[in-house]
Parts: C-alpha cells; sequence; structure tokens
C-alpha cells in the first residue's frame, strides 16, 4: 500500500500513471476549484478549499491513467465536488453508486445539475435504482382485479398509486410521499426478479424498470446504490450488468459501506418469507388460469403452515445462529426438512398445470429455485475449503420470517474478479477510511492490495470549535445498569447544551432504555426539550422535525451513526454510549476471526477494533458539519481511557481539545461557546 502512513503534500504523487498524464489537468481543476472559478457563482458561500482541490487533481490523474484510487476525505473537504468535476470533464461514462437512496436521490437532483450548469457540461444523467423502486403496470392492474386488500388504510394507498400511474414519467415511488416507503402495498404492485413476466408482458413497451435501464444505456453519468451494484454483480438483475462493459469510470461514494454490502450480496440466502410470496402467487394465478386444475387452497396452506412451522422453532423474536451453534436435538432440522417436502409437493401440482399460463410456468421456475436453494444450504464440516472461498451458514430469525444464509467470509477474491479484465478507474471514497492514517483493514476486505490510498484533512479548526468528553466514574460498559449511569452523566450536560443532542446507542435495548428514563427525567426537572426517538416515525421525518424544534434530543442507534447532516445551531452536543464493537455473537463476525486466528492474526486486533473506530469515525462525524458549528462530542465508555487500544481510537477521531472534567464542558456551553458564532 503506497504513502499509507502519513498525509502527503503531493497527492498525485505516487499515484502510477503514465508519464505524459500526470499533470495533465491539474492547471484546470486549479481553475475551476480557484476564486474567480465557475464554481463560486454556482454554490452559494462556496470558497477554495487546498483539500478539495488537491483531491479533484489525485482523482483526475486516476481517471486519466485509468488507475484506482482510495481517498479519504475529512469532513467539510466537499469531496461530492471534488469527484464530480474530473468525473463530468473527463470521466467518459460514469457510473457512481453512493450508500443509500436518499444519497442517490441528492446526487441525482441537487448536486450534480449544479456542477454541471456550473461548467455548462454536455452530459446526460441517468438514475437507476432496483426494480422494487418503480411501480409495476402489470402487478398494479392484478391487485386491482384481486381487490385482496388487507386494511382501509391500504385502499387508500392503492387509489393514490393508480392516480399517481397516471402522472407519472419514471414510475419511481419515491416521487409519491402520500404513500410511505414500507407500506405494505407496494409489494403488491412492484415486480421481483421471481415475479415479472419479462417480454411475455403486454406492458413491456411502457415498464418503468425497462425505461430506467434504456437511459441509463444512453447516459453518460448513472447514478446508482451499493445494493444495485453488487446485486447486479451477483444476480444479473438490475440493468448494471449491461453498463458495466462501456463504463470508463467507477466511483464509489460513502465506501466504507462497500464491504459489509458486498458480503451481503456475494453471500447466498433463502428466507421463509420467499415461500410465502411464492404461495400468494400460486394460489392466484392458480384460481385464475386454472380453478379446475388442484384445490389451490389445500396445496398452498401446507406449504404456507410448513414454512411458518420452520419459523417458530426458534420462540425468540430476533436470532442469529451459526449452523453449529443449532443444537442436533432442535426441532429446526425436521422443520427444514418437512418445508422441503411440501414445497416439492406443490411443484408437483404446478409441473401439470404450468403450461396453461405464462404465470404459472412462472411459478413453477421461482419454486424450483426456491427448492434448490434449500437444497444448496448443507454445511459439510468435513469437506475441503480452498483458502479464502470459506463461508458460514447461519440462520437469523424475526419477528415473522427466518433466512437461512450462506456468507463467505472474505470477498476480496470475489471482487479482484470483477476488477479485472477492462481497464477503467475506480475510485473509493468517504470520510471513514482509515484507521489512524493506515488504510490496509479497507483496503484488504476489498482486495485492494497495492492500491494508492490518500487523505485530505478537513479544512474545520476541530481544536477551536470542539470539545472530546471522556467523563469519569463511569463503570464497566457490559455492567448492569451501564445505561442509566450514562444517563446520570448526561443530563447535565445536555441541560446546559439547552438540548440540540444527539445521543447515539449501540442497541435498541438502549434507546428504549434512555427514551423512558429522559422522558420521565425531563418532567421532574421541567425541561422542555422534544424527545425524537428512532422507531416512533421515519428517519428523515424525524431529523426534520428535529432542526425544527431547535432544542431537541434524539434518541437513535447505527442508523443514525452516518448520512445524517444537521448543520448550525439544532445540534451541538453528540454523545456516544459506548465503542460500536460488533457483537460477539455475530455469526459472521465469528468465523472470520476463527479463520484470522489460525492464521497466527489476532482478530480483535485486526478486525474487530479497525471496524469500531471506522463506525465511531463515523458517529463522531455528526457533530461538526460547517466551519460555524461548536460543540462537544460525550464518548462515555472508560475503555477509550483505561484500555490500551484507547489510544488508537481516539487518535483516529478529529483532533479535538480533550478534557474529562464535567465543569469544563458546562462552561463551554454557558461562555456560549457551544453555540455557532
Amino acid at each position: 500500500m503506497t504513502d499509507q502512513d502519513s498525509t502527503p503534500a503531493d497527492p498525485a504523487g505516487d499515484i502510477a500513471v503514465p508519464a505524459d498524464v500526470v499533470g495533465k489537468h491539474d492547471a484546470e481543476v486549479e481553475r475551476l476549484f480557484g476564486t474567480g472559478g465557475p464554481l463560486g457563482p454556482a454554490v452559494g458561500g462556496f470558497r477554495p478549499r487546498k483539500s478539495q482541490t488537491e483531491m479533484a487533481k489525485a482523482i483526475a490523474h486516476a481517471i486519466a491513467g485509468q488507475e484506482t484510487l482510495i481517498a479519504e476525505a475529512g469532513t467539510g473537504t466537499g469531496k461530492t465536488f471534488a469527484y464530480l468535476v474530473p468525473a463530468l470533464l473527463w470521466g467518459g461514462k460514469t457510473i457512481v453508486s453512493t450508500g443509500t437512496k436518499n444519497l442517490q436521490d441528492q446526487l441525482f437532483s441537487r448536486d450534480i445539475p449544479t456542477v454541471r450548469k456550473a461548467l455548462q457540461a454536455p452530459v446526460s444523467v441517468a438514475l437507476l435504482k432496483g426494480r422494487a423502486n418503480y411501480l409495476c403496470h402489470y402487478h398494479l392492474e392484478r391487485t386491482l382485479a384481486n381487490g385482496r386488500m388487507t386494511s382501509r388504510e391500504d385502499v387508500g394507498y392503492l387509489r393514490e398509486i393508480s392516480r399517481f400511474l397516471k402522472m407519472t414519467q419514471t414510475g419511481d415511488k419515491a416521487e409519491l410521499a402520500r404513500v410511505p416507503e414500507n407500506a405494505p402495498v407496494w409489494n403488491l404492485v412492484t415486480s421481483t426478479r421471481e415475479n415479472c413476466v419479462g417480454q411475455e408482458c403486454q406492458y413491456y413497451e411502457d415498464c418503468f424498470v425497462m425505461k430506467a435501464r434504456r437511459e441509463a444505456q444512453q447516459a453518460d453519468v448513472v447514478v446508482v446504490n451499493h445494493h444495485l451494484f453488487f446485486a447486479d454483480v451477483a444476480l444479473k438483475d438490475t440493468g448494471v450488468a449491461e453498463l458495466l462493459p462501456s463504463a470508463n469510470t467507477i466511483i464509489f461514494d460513502e465506501a466504507h459501506q462497500l464491504p459489509d454490502t458486498a458480503t451481503l450480496f456475494f453471500g447466498e440466502s433463502v428466507s421463509t418469507s420467499q415461500v410465502l410470496e411464492l404461495c400468494r402467487d400460486v394460489l392466484a394465478e392458480g384460481l385464475s388460469h386454472a380453478r379446475d386444475g388442484a384445490n389451490w387452497g389445500a396445496v398452498v396452506s401446507v406449504v404456507e403452515k410448513a414454512a411458518r412451522d420452520l419459523r417458530l422453532t426458534f420462540p425468540q423474536d430476533i436470532v442469529r445462529l451459526s449452523l453449529p451453534q443449532i443444537a442436533p436435538s432442535s426441532e429446526f432440522f425436521p422443520a427444514l426438512a418437512k418445508l422441503k417436502e411440501e414445497l416439492d409437493g406443490m411443484l408437483e401440482v404446478l409441473e401439470g398445470q404450468a403450461q396453461r399460463a405464462e404465470t404459472l410456468e412462472q411459478c413453477r421456475t421461482r419454486g424450483l429455485e426456491l427448492a434448490q436453494a434449500f437444497k444448496d444450504w448443507q454445511y459439510d464440516p468435513k469437506a475441503k475449503v480452498a483458502p479464502g472461498q470459506e463461508a458460514v451458514y447461519w440462520v437469523e430469525a424475526f419477528a415473522s420470517s427466518l433466512q437461512l444464509h450462506k456468507t463467505p467470509l472474505s470477498i476480496a477474491q470475489i471482487f479482484n474478479n470483477q476488477r479485472e479484465g477492462v481497464p477503467r478507474s475506480w475510485i473509493f471514497t468517504s470520510a471513514t477510511l482509515a484507521v489512524k492514517n493506515d488504510f490496509k483493514h479497507f483496503a484488504h476486505q476489498l482486495g485492494l492490495y497495492d492500491e494508492p490510498a490518500k487523505s485530505w484533512p478537513s479544512p474545520f479548526n476541530y481544536a477551536e470549535q470542539g470539545i472530546l468528553y471522556v467523563p469519569q466514574g463511569l463503570p464497566d460498559p457490559n455492567s448492569m445498569g451501564y445505561t442509566d449511569a450514562v444517563l446520570d452523566a448526561a443530563l447535565p450536560v445536555i441541560e446546559a447544551a439547552g438540548g440540540r443532542t444527539f445521543l447515539l446507542c449501540t442497541t435498541l435495548r438502549a434507546v428504549k432504555r434512555a427514551a423512558e428514563r429522559l422522558r420521565d427525567e425531563f418532567d421532574k426537572r421541567g425541561l422542555k426539550f422534544p424527545l425524537f426517538v428512532q422507531g416512533d416515525r421515519g428517519r428523515t421525518e424525524l431529523l426534520d422535525q428535529f432542526r425544527k424544534a431547535g432544542n431537541g434530543v434524539l434518541i437513535g442507534s447505527q442508523s443514525f451513526w452516518e448520512g445524517v447532516d444537521v448543520r448550525g445551531e439544532a445540534l451541538s452536543l453528540v454523545i456516544i454510549d459506548k465503542l460500536p464493537f460488533a457483537p460477539p455473537d455475530d455469526p459472521v463476525l465469528a468465523a472470520r476471526i476463527e479463520v484470522m486466528e489460525k492464521k497466527g492474526m489476532n482478530g480483535f486486533v485486526h478486525h474487530t477494533l479497525p471496524e469500531a473506530i471506522i463506525n465511531l469515525k463515523q458517529g463522531a462525524g455528526r457533530l461538526i458539519r460547517d466551519e460555524g458549528d461548536r460543540g462537544v462530542l460525550m464518548l462515555c465508555d472508560p475503555r477509550v481511557i483505561s484500555k490500551p487500544y484507547g489510544r488508537r481510537i481516539w487518535q483516529s477521531l478529529p483532533p479535538f481539545k480533550r478534557t474529562r472534567e464535567q465543569a469544563e464542558v458546562i462552561e463551554f456551553f454557558h461562555s456560549g461557546a457551544g453555540k455557532p458564532s
């Protein structure tokens, strides 16, 4: 790995590009990002930032030389423009992949149009999402005809969706704000890879999924998200596979999420909910096209019962167990055998009726794929596995479904295979890729060995703008009553900050306890701080209300640690209850560590700790979002002081002034330093 342990003065210096392209675009980048350049008038409050300009140069070099670049940019660098400017001018056919659909929409609707207009770049741009985001004419028509709505609310939503169909150009459900994105009715009016009728569909020419893919084929820049990108690499079902051969540049923003997302898609999984969806469709199609062919209700009900019985073999709400952890005497094994048997029985019936309708044939094909997936989920502990090909077999139970997973322990080789072939540039960027300026952990997970890695510092003056506060006297984080001890330490600071707080927890149980306790304490103390709790409403709605309140306290877990931007006065205190170590009972983590330790590595030092640090950097990054922001990062976990690895943790965080004195923090707020200037 080149230049991993320092922040370089000249980021172009060690990127292996041909001599004729080194510095090729430097002067132009300087002009565009400099005083008097075109970005100033186009972007309110834009001013030249050295980190942003140097990062843009490095990306321009990587694009010119068809090279890979790992680029970490501190909060406030302006990394989005730093990659968009070179991509729009010199990137050729470019795929930009982001961490979430929200970021995807922001890039497509706001950032790219702004840069394109400023540069007067004649590039066409397309947005491509997974098929579940697009309204399906065929399934909407079928749902309207069947009229099987379970609630009055769904009937109202269906009416809205029918109206939307007549007005929309894209069919993207994000445009229909009146129907929540997670409303169950969407499952009935969108398609899946399994139930799409394809070219046989009477609406094929008008299909929104096909339309989005055609536009993506023709566009210069295509905005996707990581889930879509890797689902395609694994399933070839999202339209990205058709884009990849012609792409010259691929940019992953929020790249720190890639190892987890890629692992999810390069693995295999099958769930009882897929079985229940198939049963629903078999019943509908059987009654529509072959009513006399079978007693469809009876055919389907035994399979549904077997699927539900399999879920019930684990009485707890949420379970994650590796296959060797399930007792051989568990009812899980006979229940799984029973489900396979009943599924085969339904397939026999479909075999005899499938020729009567295309949709019945489709159900049969889906059933065969599901049956095969259940058969493939078989672990042989004696089987010899090639190094790098190891996988863990595990089960995950949710409230009403059970998933069986086979997850690769390393995706480095698989991802490397995807990158071979056509020469192109690959840019990986995020605010959190390194641990104390060392990129090895991130790079090795993706097989990016010996690729150039660079870090550009944030323009913020952290020592002036904020304090890192580690309170004294807190008990061990695993002790009983730890959350209450955190809240005891936090309450005086929340009060001094005038609310304006994010309380980030590592577990949902801590979120629930903190919400109960703070509601009670605010009431007792007469504190008029509005409380916003994850799960009460959608994330976007909670954040909007938190910003508007101006003195709110928001309690959240993992989904609020990243991708959340609250600038100015509304947020001045971020409290983190514990270091975000992955749960030790996570079956994939446990298996990874076992393999590492067989190779003589230390699983904690080489995997668990770097993961926690990158996660912590994301949480800490919520505090200072602007040059005018001021605030306190309150890190409650005493291990950051008491453990030998603590130094590595706080040295990876922004260089805040540090204190352990509550009085100093309260004075910071009372003196007005906690408010933006």
